[in-house]
């Protein structure tokens, strides 16, 4: 039999049906009488509602209804909420109201404004040209880091400033100490830009209303339903949970962007329920750069403390985060609960505070993307080491190692507990990996041909988040066994990866196993994807329905062979009386039960086992990249010569998968280092880079053949597979490891600094800056 166990590099089940056309997608999905909706949405950054006539769209052919602001709140429809908890200074969240559709004033280009349904899509779009809505521009203010002037248009005016919290963590006077008392002080004033998701599956809904029964059927292209599904039944339709079916098929792609309740989907079932008709939604790509969240977008001062021998001694970081118009249900958290758990990184700091101040903005809200604040975190206090280092006249990697944590357990200044890995030793093996020692003949090579090359290291420390607890469910089902959990694969492999869980459990033939996820009819609970969570919760969740299943299957298996429980083995996908040839499949064992007159009323036919597991403690993947760049002084082109990532994510279920999560991570983290730069006019507000003609996503051709060496070494003690999540630290790592190499091949001509992305232009007028500066 073909390997198919855990360690195998076993190819993507799933990827048989994506490949030959037979991959489920909203787009894809029909229902009897459905009709198109379409968004009408705001052309201004901020702007008040005079008035909408909807007379002439109305009686445009095939219209069913034109929906607005006003309809929406004499229809009793809730707010959309923000979940987040997080302590702020003032002691509670203070979150502005988010209706579906603009009610009073729009507060970002795209805002919903008003919901067109007709027959067909085109009528829908012919409509939505004709309702006439009458603006009020307001003065917008679109830049981060002036937000919080006091001459900076108010996104709420209500709220007397842009501020929309303040979270403090740390002992702040012990770090103010710790600084003064330092030899040397580091500071650095850095942008994390912001950035926009990119699926390639855009987002969809498609909704019906049985008004007899007063249910919803929803499939969307989501990331958990059974979450939002209560988001929506509680705070926006006021009815049971269980009145909402929400389910989700294959989601091509996600990152975090599809986690979130977006007005869409409220719209989507409201006009199903008034109409009486399934209605479907499909965002545009370009409609989805002003509607689908953004990303990241941080202005940031860190300083860090360091002794005369390279040890640091304090580390202060204060952040203004844009939160965008709306705070996004989990948007305070990225900044802040999200961030503090990996700040400070890999290093032992005896002295931390983290000072975030959230600020609306007139742009798109911001929440969750792929590290969602973790990325953040590594990237200020890489750059601060790098610089210290430089200062110091030490060597990058030398005082990396000389502040790495080395005893675990090791509980950091914010509490959270480490419990395990090899932070020196993946450096080592990073360099080593990365030919470190060759770069001085590659660099000579390069200036042979009069190009700048350069090398840097960026350690990480990642976290493994999301909710704690998981269900798993196994039972037999249709001459095999069917497996479910709540979590929700969008690409990752969930489908390979758990079957090989219980394929080397049971023994049971990969083709017998149907894996079931993303329906809150067919599973019970759940709690998505997000923070990595997949295989280090639902995987300690299977594999406790498992054994329970097994000790089942024994009794079933005793019972129809007439053995006692305690002579039945299971091996190969069988059940065997230990010591004989008289055995039955896992897989038969259904017939067998449903054949039989004098079955145990204990005895489920289906032999169906459900299993809750909470993780012991969080998991931290970590790891080393090393990036290489070769830089044209001529024109600022920067170009990926070598990258190199040793990670550390404890055991590895399938190297394949993990492999490919790390690229696709790499490919993000590099994305958003050299060329993902989402620019806003600030005087007009709008999205300059409002499509993919100008704002630029890495091609092939922008990537080198990304070299990842996995570590196994150290596994985690806080879940039963010893895994730690792979999914983020690509993102995680790589850009200050890209900026690095970057600033290393400047250092000749004089640049010392340079802001993400690393666009040719920005270096190109780097360098000529330097250049100027020298002549002087």
């Amino acid at each position: 039999m073909k390997k198919f166990g855990i360690g195998q590099p076993v190819r993507r089940i799933e990827d048989q049906r994506f490949l030959t056309g037979r991959g489920s997608f909203i787009a894809n999905q029909t229902r009897d009488g459905e009709v198109r909706g379409v968004v009408l949405r705001c052309p201004h950054a901020h702007a008040r509602v005079r008035a909408i006539d909807t007379t002439d769209a109305a009686g445009m052919p095939g219209v069913l209804a034109v929906f607005t602001g006003a309809d929406y709140v004499a229809a009793g429809l809730g707010l959309i909420p923000c979940t987040a908890q997080i302590e702020t200074t003032a002691g509670t969240l203070d979150v502005p109201p988010r209706h579906a559709l603009a009610v009073d004033v729009a507060r970002h280009v795209g805002d919903p404004v008003a919901f067109v349904v007709a027959e067909t899509l085109p009528e829908a779009l012919a409509a939505s040209e004709a309702v006439v809505i009458e603006f009020d521009a307001l003065d917008a203010i679109v830049e981060t880091g002036t937000a919080l002037s006091k001459d900076a248009p108010r996104v709420w005016p209500e709220h007397g400033s842009n501020e929309a919290f303040r979270f403090i963590k740390g002992d702040a006077a012990k770090v103010e100490a710790a600084l003064k008392n330092s030899d040397h002080g580091i500071a650095l004033d850095l942008v994390n830009n912001r950035v926009i998701p990119a699926a390639m599956e855009p987002r969809g809904v498609i909704a019906t209303y049985d008004a007899g029964s007063g249910t919803f059927d929803v499939m969307a292209s989501v990331q958990g339903v059974h979450g939002m599904r209560a988001l929506l039944a509680r705070h926006i339709f006021a009815v049971p949970a269980e009145k909402i079916r929400l389910a989700a098929p294959d989601v091509g792609g996600g990152f975090g962007a599809k986690n979130f309740l977006y007005p869409e989907m409220i719209l989507t079932m409201w006009a199903a329920r008034e109409l009486g008709r399934p209605v479907k939604w499909i965002g545009e790509r370009m409609e989805n750069f002003v509607s689908d969240i953004h990303a990241r977008d941080h202005v940031t001062h860190g300083e860090l403390g360091v002794s005369k021998d390279g040890r640091i001694t304090a580390l202060r970081i204060e952040t203004v985060a844009n939160m965008g118009a709306y705070l996004s249900p989990f948007g305070p958290h990225i900044p802040t609960n999200a961030q503090m758990t990996v700040t400070g990184g890999i290093y032992d700091v005896p002295a931390l505070v983290l000072d975030v101040r959230g600020v609306f903005t007139n742009t798109v809200p911001i929440d969750a993307y792929r590290g969602a604040g973790r990325p953040e975190a590594n990237y200020v206090i890489e750059r601060l080491v790098t610089k210290a280092a430089g200062l110091l006249g030490l060597d990058p990697v030398e005082i990396r190692k000389r502040n790495a944590i080395a005893r675990f357990p090791h509980t950091t200044q914010f509490g959270m507990e480490v419990d395990c890995g090899g932070l020196a030793d993946l450096i080592d093996r990073a360099c080593l990996a990365a030919d470190r020692d060759g770069f001085a003949e590659r660099r000579k090579r390069s200036q042979a041909h009069g190009k700048l090359r350069g090398l840097g290291i960026a350690s990480y420390l990642e976290s493994t988040l999301g909710v704690p607890s998981e269900l798993g469910t196994i039972r037999l089902h249709n001459g095999g066994v069917e497996i479910s959990t709540g979590t929700h694969s969008t690409g990752q492999g969930h489908e390979t990866a758990f079957t090989q869980l219980v394929h080397e459990w049971t023994g049971i033939a990969p083709e017998h196993i149907t894996y079931v996820q993303a329906d809150t009819a067919r599973v019970a609970s759940g709690a998505g994807h997000g923070g990595s969570r997949s295989l280090t919760i639902a995987g300690g969740a299977l594999m406790s329905a498992t054994e329970t299943f097994k000790d089942k299957c024994r009794q079933a298996a005793a019972h129809l062979l007439e053995a006692a429980p305690g002579d039945i083995e299971i091996a190969g996908g069988d059940c065997v009386i230990a010591g004989t040839d008289r055995r039955i499949a896992i897989i038969d064992l259904a017939d067998g039960l449903a054949a039989s007159t004098n079955l145990p009323d204990d005895l489920d036919p289906t032999l169906a086992t459900d299993a809750n597991y909470t993780r012991g403690g969080i998991s931290f993947p970590n790891g080393c990249h090393v990036a290489e760049v070769e830089v044209d002084p001529e024109t600022g082109a920067v170009r990926l010569a070598r990258f190199t990532a040793v990670d550390d994510f404890g055991r590895i279920v399938n190297p394949l998968l993990v492999a490919g999560q790390v690229h696709g991570g790499l490919a993000q983290g590099i994305g958003q280092a050299l060329l993902e730069l989402t620019a806003y006019d600030p005087a007009s507000g709008q999205l300059v880079t409002g499509s993919f003609n100008d704002y630029a996503l890495p091609h092939a051709d922008d990537l080198p053949a990304l070299d990842v060496e996995l570590v196994e070494d150290y596994p985690t003690t806080f879940n039963p597979l010893g895994v730690k999540g792979t999914g983020e630290a690509g993102c995680t790592g790589s850009p200050a490891a890209i900026i690095h190499a970057i600033l290393d091949a400047l250092e000749p001509v004089g640049v010392r600094h340079i802001d993400m992305p690393a666009t040719p232009l920005r270096v190109w007028r780097a360098i000529r800056a330097a250049q100027a500066e020298n002549r002087r």
